[in-house]
């Protein structure tokens, strides 16, 4: 969870042709799978998209990511840009000590990421419901290491396994002292 501290101002709304004052107000953030879910089901498109994000949308998902209540509309309009950062390295931050070795060659999966496809892939690896509150990309690095652990060990190539008898018979004979 990320909370920062917006800063009381004052501001001009223009709609109402009034000075508006804000307080200090605190909020409580946490880029979850809940978060993504709530965003999706309002801007019906994938969040984890390659497509870039209105003003608009990304101030309605920082609205989904506050968990704590009755913050007013007026503070997410009046976001410094130093909280902005703040956010966006929060979200952005891997949460985990889990690093990958990924294969130059392996192929990229082109498949469009949205709330529910996580969703199943946490039912399918029985990952606890409990998980989707956590920081998105922990819970995605779980994903991937449940994927791993469960896939069935490589087949060694000819070469290889060529190589593991040439060098097993070789101990073998000198453990031995056989010549053939």
């Amino acid at each position: 969870m990320l909370q920062v501290v917006i800063p009381e101002q004052e501001f001009f709304d223009e709609k109402t042709q009034e000075f508006i004052n804000t307080k200090n107000e605190i909020l409580q953030l946490e880029h979850s799978l809940v978060s993504i879910s709530k965003w999706e089901s309002s801007w019906c498109k994938p969040f984890l998209g390659k497509s870039d994000k209105t003003n608009k949308e990304i101030l309605d998902y920082v609205q989904c990511m506050t968990i704590n209540q009755n913050v007013s509309k007026d503070i997410y309009n009046n976001i410094p840009d130093s909280i902005f950062d703040t956010i966006t390295e929060y979200i952005n931050a891997p949460m985990t000590a889990t690093w990958f070795n990924d294969q130059p060659n392996a192929k990229s999966n082109k498949e469009v990421i949205t709330s529910e496809i996580i969703y199943y892939w946490m039912i399918a690896q029985s990952i606890p419901m409990e998980c989707q509150k956590w920081h998105l990309n922990r819970l995605l690095t779980l994903i991937r290491v449940c994927n791993l652990k469960n896939q069935p060990p490589k087949k060694m190539g000819k070469k290889d396994m060529l190589s593991n008898r040439r060098a097993l018979n070789e101990s073998r004979r000198s453990q031995f002292n056989t010549k053939g």
